[in-house]
């Protein structure tokens, strides 16, 4: 058994042959939009007057106490929008008009900080200064600590390794 896909355009209903130009039209904006862009697909002769009905626009975002303090977004002509500078002519206006600047983008929050004085992350290789409450839980649940370093794929604290030892407070053997 197999499959066999068809093309539909949105617009008309039409079933569009093997070959045919589709065309996809996102729709970004629309006052029956409800859950954000959406995607269509026509025929090119289908969307070929969509230019010719385009209107010049203007996008504004209006703060003014209403929807909870959230903006309005309003649409409306260029000329329209025009009409409402009576001083001074609506492009000499906004060639003057001071900057917006865009939101910066949203922060990454802060990685959460650990606390190595704790069994659930002693002895975890960090390149902070281990305080003496770190040490001493490793010293006393070394056993434990290392099982949880090797689940976690982590390299285990050897006391009789030089470095873990002064970083731990392990006793220095003399063997060497």
């Amino acid at each position: 058994m197999g499959k066999k896909t068809v093309h539909v355009s949105d617009f008309s209903g039409k079933f569009l042959q093997p070959g045919d130009e589709i065309v996809r039209v996102v729709v970004l904006e629309h006052p029956d939009l409800v859950a954000g862009p959406v995607q269509l697909e026509a025929t090119p002769a289908e969307i070929e007057g969509i230019d010719d009905a385009s209107l010049d626009v203007a996008v504004v975002e209006i703060y003014d106490g209403h929807g909870g303090g959230e903006p309005r977004r309003v649409v409306l002509t260029a000329s329209e929008f025009d009409e409402l500078a009576t001083d001074v002519p609506m492009a000499q206006l906004l060639r003057t008009a001071e900057r917006v600047k865009p939101p910066k983008p949203a922060r990454k929050p802060a990685a959460e900080k650990l606390d190595y004085a704790t069994l659930e992350h002693a002895g975890k290789p960090h390149r902070g200064k281990v305080t003496e409450e770190e040490a001493q839980l490793v010293r006393e649940h070394l056993d434990e600590i290392n099982r949880r370093l090797a689940e976690e794929g982590v390299r285990q604290i050897d006391p009789a390794d030089p470095e873990h030892a002064a970083r731990y407070g392990f006793p220095v053997s003399d063997a060497a």
